[in-house]
């Protein structure tokens, strides 16, 4: 059984999820959240009917707060962490990641993130491209995805497939936007991850941000339209020489005015903006162009 867990990340429903899978070893996690969101994931956790100490294995689709920022308070109370090799040595070590990510929000972190320690490397297990793990009678395949950060992995289990990031943000069967933060984005690598996600033909998609989508088909190919709209937009407007804070408010612009086109009204835009911040889409996909710019031969 699959319990999502609605983590309520600033008091916003449907902007991060963990996922709870029932099998016959015990409960494991995928995503733990930020920790700001800790007290939250503990009463889906018991609403679920289990307590946090019952997870003993937690499964990372990559280390950014929004999905990882937890992940040492479980491993506090014994569990072991699951994660791509590039992110071992940041959740063993988090002070680079958490200078890296105050420099992006500054006096925001407490607020959005809550705080993070380090996770014992005894407790930290590094999952290569392909690995089957396996816990009880439950078998999860690891797919290394990359395009939205280079360490990233999207879960397989049957015919379903949690996607962290790579697979997309859609709420309420809204718009699917790409998320864009720097440093890792890569068009083509992410086109080469959705890719992959087709070909397992999944029934089901488990999105962090946010729930359950069953019409793969479509929302895949929907992501993949976005994601070249949106870098193509950054490419375009990045020939008139205007800076990231010129461009950031015309992009917010721009992405307000295609979720209400799609139908959000203004509660769910404030969802998405808290599940993918647009303003962050600019920073990421103006790096992606300057890198390729820069590549002989691009």
């Amino acid at each position: 059984m699959i319990h999502t867990l609605n983590l309520h990340f600033l008091n916003i429903s449907q902007a991060i999820a963990s996922y709870l899978i029932e099998t016959s070893d015990g409960p494991i996690l995928i995503e733990t959240g930020p920790y700001s969101t800790y007290s939250n994931l503990q009463k889906a956790v018991s609403k679920a009917g289990f307590d946090l100490a019952d997870i003993q294995q937690v499964l990372l689709t990559h280390i950014h707060f929004d999905h990882a920022g937890a992940a040492w308070a479980l491993a506090e109370q014994g569990a072991t962490v699951y994660v791509h090799p590039f992110g071992v040595r940041h959740l063993a070590n988090p002070q680079k990641l958490w200078e890296s990510a105050k420099r992006i929000y500054q006096d925001e972190m407490e607020r959005l993130w809550g705080e993070m320690q380090p996770i014992p490397e005894g407790q930290l297990r590094a999952v290569e491209d392909k690995n089957e793990l396996t816990f009880g009678n439950t078998k999860i395949v690891a797919h290394h995805t990359p395009g939205h950060a280079v360490h990233h992995i999207a879960y397989q289990l049957n015919k379903m497939v949690f996607t962290g990031d790579v697979g997309g943000v859609q709420i309420n069967g809204g718009l699917v936007e790409p998320p864009c933060p720097p440093p890792d984005i890569d068009v083509e690598d992410w086109q080469h991850s959705i890719q992959l996600l087709r070909d397992l033909s999944p029934q089901a998609l488990y999105l962090t941000h946010f729930g359950r989508v069953e019409n793969v088909s479509a929302h895949l190919n929907h992501l993949e339209d976005q994601l070249l709209d949106w870098a193509n937009w950054i490419k375009e407007e990045m020939r008139t020489g205007q800076s990231a804070a010129e461009l950031t408010p015309q992009f917010q612009k721009y992405v307000a005015n295609q979720l209400r086109i799609a139908g959000a009204d203004e509660p769910t835009i404030r969802q998405y903006e808290a599940a993918n911040p647009s303003w962050m889409s600019v920073a990421g996909l103006m790096r992606y162009w300057k890198k390729k710019s820069s590549t002989p031969g691009q």
